[in-house]
């Protein structure tokens, strides 16, 4: 998918995950597990594809240190003022997810979150994106990547649980969990999302 046409014409429909309660509910679970038995501040998260930063802003106000980092100009713009509407401090970091290396974003996160951008790489992309984070988490990190399945369908691609082992093959995958989202039903039909979260650690 080009996001930058997509927000160019407003068109944003991963947006609608924020008001999905049973998608709300499955991220929030996600999210109290990195927390349990901690005290904030729990330390950084590098949010993969921010966009607009709603996930990365509700991290945030949770207590970590969020730096986000999308390519898209315009959805970096609706990120920076969703954070101040909401009074939390962010860094945001225009860059390409898949050239980490070249992107201020630091290092030592203890948590990186993808909500929807290594499934819509080649798997050369993959592999570039999977270096990148690997360079830029903590030892201990733990990385949350939302994925459709692969198949056939119009703008997203899908990622198959070999492509992520694949592209990171110093991690371990200790959970794949359905993320409960649900497009309108034509739209549902069409791109048959059945998306999974899958959790990664760093052995």
């Amino acid at each position: 998918m080009n996001y930058r046409i997509a927000y160019s014409f407003g068109f944003h429909p991963w947006e609608d995950a924020a008001v999905d309660p049973p998608f709300v509910a499955k991220i929030t679970e996600l999210f109290e597990r990195e927390e349990e038995g901690r005290q904030p501040p729990y330390g950084s998260v590098l949010d993969i594809g921010t966009g607009s930063a709603i996930w990365g802003v509700e991290l945030a106000k949770r207590g970590w240190q969020v730096t986000g980092i999308d390519i898209v100009d315009k959805a970096l713009r609706r990120g920076r003022e969703r954070a101040s509407t909401a009074g939390v401090d962010m860094k945001f970091v225009q860059g390409d997810v898949t050239k980490l290396e070249h992107a201020d974003v630091g290092a030592g996160f203890r948590l990186v979150l993808d909500s929807g951008t290594f499934h819509d790489f080649d798997e050369a992309r993959q592999w570039a994106m999977g270096r990148g984070i690997t360079a830029v988490a903590a030892p201990d990190a733990t990385l949350l990547l939302l994925a459709w399945p692969k198949r056939r369908r119009p703008l997203i691609r899908g990622a198959s649980r070999e492509e992520i082992e694949r592209a990171f093959p110093e991690w371990e995958i200790t959970h794949v969990e359905p993320s409960h989202f649900r497009l309108p039903k034509p739209m549902q039909w069409l791109l048959r999302p059945d998306e999974h979260w899958y959790r990664l650690r760093r052995p």
